[in-house]
């Protein structure tokens, strides 16, 4: 009985993840896995090894002892897992403020493409047409801009969700870098402004990770060191939409873009954005010409 008894103990600890990473191992096969952290630190960017998961992370799974080496960090989930991704606008007042924007009464909601989705350590992409380029005479600025956000990914389908079960449908939390041209969003964007797509859904331009931090281990996303309204916009995404397992929320940016400054500095070829969350850990992704 008493052997019985540690079986099953066993198997109940490998059945809970705490940091889920997806990761290229050194024998070039795709893995899930629950990141090893160094010692005192929360960060899952500076993983190298992970416990491999079998299953699937948004049903049935197990972590098992089995531990690889990572090699290269992937986005959490396979981009072909998620239907949508969700953001917000103007969530936070500071950054309503900076941008001379007025505060929305209810949420600003837009959607990116899950081919937007990529890895939280790569190169973001920018394509000729968002370039620096000369029309008609007239100069249009590559207006690269970064936004640091707190991601909610779902775990189980929700409609109409009250704000009370809100966090009974999240699977957990990653860090997310919401990549924004200004120029395609406001420049660009015609009437009314602005225009989210064209400034924002770019193949790559979405990179998140570098883990998915279980529930169990953020227990309440607003004592993280991003403010956030999760419970709310949860609920608010879910009203007459149904939210599917494998859903993406990019829950919006705090102050401190270039966006509204007299002077923004645009990110240019080659510069390497760093995003992170507290007890999550960091994107850094680098803006690449191509």
């Amino acid at each position: 009985m008493h052997t019985k008894f540690l079986a099953l103990l066993g198997l109940a600890v490998c059945a809970s993840a705490q940091r889920f990473v997806r990761f290229v191992s050194t024998d070039g096969k795709t893995y899930t896995g629950d990141a090893i952290l160094p010692a005192g630190d929360f960060d899952a960017s500076h993983s190298t090894q992970a416990k491999v998961i079998t299953g699937d992370i948004l049903g049935d799974f197990t972590v098992t002892n089995e531990v690889k080496t990572i090699k290269t960090l992937l986005s959490p989930l396979d981009p072909d897992r998620t239907r949508t991704v969700r953001c917000v606008g103007f969530n936070y007042a500071t950054h309503a403020v900076e941008a001379n924007v007025t505060i929305p009464d209810f949420p600003i909601l837009f959607f990116k493409p899950w081919t937007s989705l990529a890895a939280p350590n790569g190169k973001v992409p920018v394509t000729a047409g968002y370039q620096n380029q000369t029309t008609n005479g007239t100069l249009f600025v590559s207006s690269m801009d970064y936004e640091t956000e707190l991601v909610v990914v779902i775990k189980t389908k929700g409609f109409n969700i009250s704000e009370a079960d809100a966090l009974d449908h999240v699977l957990g939390y990653s860090a997310g870098y919401d990549v924004s041209h200004r120029g395609w969003q406001i420049d660009r964007g015609g009437q009314p402004q602005p225009q989210y797509s064209m400034g924002k859904d770019a193949d790559g331009w979405g990179p998140w990770g570098p883990a998915l931090v279980s529930t169990s281990i953020i227990k309440d996303p607003q004592n993280l060191n991003l403010w956030t309204k999760v419970n709310g916009m949860v609920s608010f995404f879910s009203m007459g939409i149904t939210l599917m397992p494998g859903d993406i929320i990019f829950t919006g940016t705090p102050s401190g873009v270039q966006l509204g400054k007299a002077n923004p500095v645009w990110l240019q070829n080659g510069d390497v954005v760093e995003t992170g969350t507290e007890n999550i850990g960091t994107c850094t992704n680098t803006i690449t010409y191509v």
